[in-house]
């Protein structure tokens, strides 16, 4: 009679196996939650908005991202479910119809006066009612487009005025230089109108230079490198370049404050801020011997005054004038493109309107900012803020938000 092995009596080897499925069944469950996990997290680390939406356009999965786009609203009712944005429900209602991917770009208005959300979507039919719906962050394609489009307008605008008077300045100096009938040649009128072609060209040329600084400041063309930059270099560079025209009017140019401090960022651009601050506190300015701005009182100090100081994560740079000063209706304005509060004086000065606006740009593009406190007849103080540190390394992801579909409005607001 055969003897049974082990095997066939349910033996050792037979439990084994057993156990052995067991475990197989439990790890894979268990890998399988750990990939379904990794999956969620992934989709939450995303920057790209991913909205899931039922065959009634009811959200029932939604990333974080896609909450800060604001492809969902609040519902009618006080804590109800939130709702897609009509965009999103309008594209997913095309995609569910024809079964094709439809996609859109267009602004979201923002409020508190920032620039409106620029958001390229995409809805995309899942076969069984749902549509999958991906929204991108194009805010700064829109806006560089958008700068594009006024540099060229504004380049065709402010050009008019030089280039005309340059070709009627020719075609007076010809006729001053011609012989006739009538009499000589008038080399005094040339003179004049030779000199009229040098202040014009030159006042081209300082434009074009400072558009083609505002459009790439503006195009978000990145920064160098952030590099310690020396206060005390920048102040004395900027000194030495207002000395002759300062030197002209009898205005001093002085520096006060606290020495050796740094800022972060590029040393050429903070250079240029700096300057155009003291070449418009000059500008802008009386001429030694003509008294106070309003004409009433003693002659003001001849002085324009560069500041330092450390005020909290900033270092504050100042520049001081006794100039004709700043209306208040101005104020609000002055660092906009090609705005000139005193319009006859910015032609007489050869100015371009353009000056603060590099300012203002170089400021936000270092993280810092600019401002003014004007009096109007007694002077202006315009104050650059720059960060004190060095920029800080790259920051961590936020904690992930494991989203489930089912989710309450709590969790998606």
């Amino acid at each position: 009679m055969r003897r049974r092995g082990a095997k066939d009596r349910g033996g050792p080897t037979a439990q084994h196996s057993a156990s052995y499925t067991e475990d197989s069944v439990e790890q894979e469950a268990a890998r399988s939650t750990s990939i379904k996990g990794l999956g969620q997290r992934s989709l939450d680390a995303l920057r790209v908005g991913v909205l899931v939406l039922d065959e009634e356009d009811r959200p029932v999965l939604a990333n974080p991202a896609a909450r800060e786009l604001g492809l969902l609203r609040a519902g009618t009712v006080a804590g109800g479910t939130p709702v897609a944005h009509t965009v999103v429900r309008t594209l997913a209602g095309q995609a569910r119809r024809t079964g094709t991917r439809r996609e859109v770009e267009l602004d979201l208005p923002r409020g508190n006066g920032r620039d409106p959300l620029g958001v390229h979507i995409r809805a995309v039919a899942l076969g069984d009612g749902h549509v999958t719906v991906e929204a991108a962050d194009v805010t700064e394609a829109h806006r560089v487009a958008r700068v594009r489009r006024d540099f060229v307008a504004n380049v065709s605008h402010e050009l008019k005025t030089p280039v005309g008077a340059l070709q009627l300045l020719a075609e007076a100096l010809l006729d001053a230089l011609e012989t006739d009938g009538d009499g000589p040649p008038d080399p005094e009128a040339a003179r004049r109108f030779a000199e009229r072609i040098q202040h014009e060209s030159t006042r081209m040329g300082r434009l074009v230079t400072e558009l083609l600084e505002l459009s790439r400041l503006q195009g978000g063309e990145p920064l160098p490198e952030p590099a310690p930059v020396p206060v005390d270099r920048i102040v004395a560079e900027v000194i030495d370049r207002t000395r002759t025209p300062a030197s002209a009017k009898g205005i001093e140019v002085t520096f006060s404050g606290t020495r050796g401090l740094t800022v972060y960022g590029s040393e050429s651009q903070l250079m240029t801020a700096v300057a155009n601050l003291a070449e418009n506190a000059v500008v802008y300015s009386p001429d030694a011997g003509v008294g106070s701005p309003d004409g009433v009182g003693e002659e003001p100090p001849l002085k324009v005054t560069i500041d330092a100081g450390v005020k909290g994560e900033f270092v504050e740079i100042s520049v001081t004038d006794r100039g004709i000063g700043i209306e208040p209706k101005d104020l609000d304005r002055i660092f906009e493109r090609f705005y000139r509060a005193d319009k006859a004086r910015s032609r007489a000065t050869g100015g371009t309107g353009l000056g603060l606006a590099i300012v203002k740009h170089i400021a936000t593009n270092h993280g810092g900012q600019v401002d003014v406190v004007s009096t109007f007849g007694e002077g202006s103080t315009f104050i650059l803020r720059l960060p004190a540190r060095p920029p800080d390394d790259a920051l961590p992801l936020p904690p992930s938000v494991v989203i489930a579909a089912g989710y309450s409005a709590a969790e998606l607001q």
